[in-house]
């Protein structure tokens, strides 16, 4: 049976609608954003361009996570060589001449999940986080 409220509450009853709606998709968002920074983390560990002896590289990867208002943020980087992602990832002169090609393993682990995710997103924003 529908519930019925007084016009005087009629504001109130919108403002709790929409407040239970923005948390559930809140909710839902980062979640999404969660699993796909986890997916592109291990992607990135899978296809470490440089494997040095100890693996101090691959095993630097981390997600920090950073939410501000209105925002989801997670940042995957290297803790232990972060220098050495931008060489890697982009190649770099060395130091006698010429170069050295990149070797892409961060850029392919994004474009293959975010796509996805942004859809993924989409849909939980129509559905209204459920």
């Amino acid at each position: 049976m529908a519930k019925t409220i007084a016009p005087e509450d009629l504001g109130i009853e919108i403002a709790k609608v929409i407040s239970e709606y923005t948390e559930e998709v809140a909710e839902a968002v980062e979640k999404e954003v969660d699993e796909t920074a986890k997916n592109i983390k291990e992607e990135i560990q899978k296809s470490s361009a440089w494997k040095d002896r100890s693996g101090e590289y691959r095993k630097g990867w981390t997600i920090k996570k950073e939410n501000r208002k209105g925002e989801t943020v997670r940042i995957i980087y290297n803790k232990n060589k972060p220098g050495l992602v931008h060489l890697l990832e982009f190649g770099h002169a060395k130091r006698g001449g010429g170069r050295v090609a990149g070797r892409p393993h961060v850029q392919p682990a994004y474009e293959k999940y975010v796509p996805q995710m942004e859809q993924n997103i989409e849909d939980i924003i129509k559905k209204g986080g459920g």
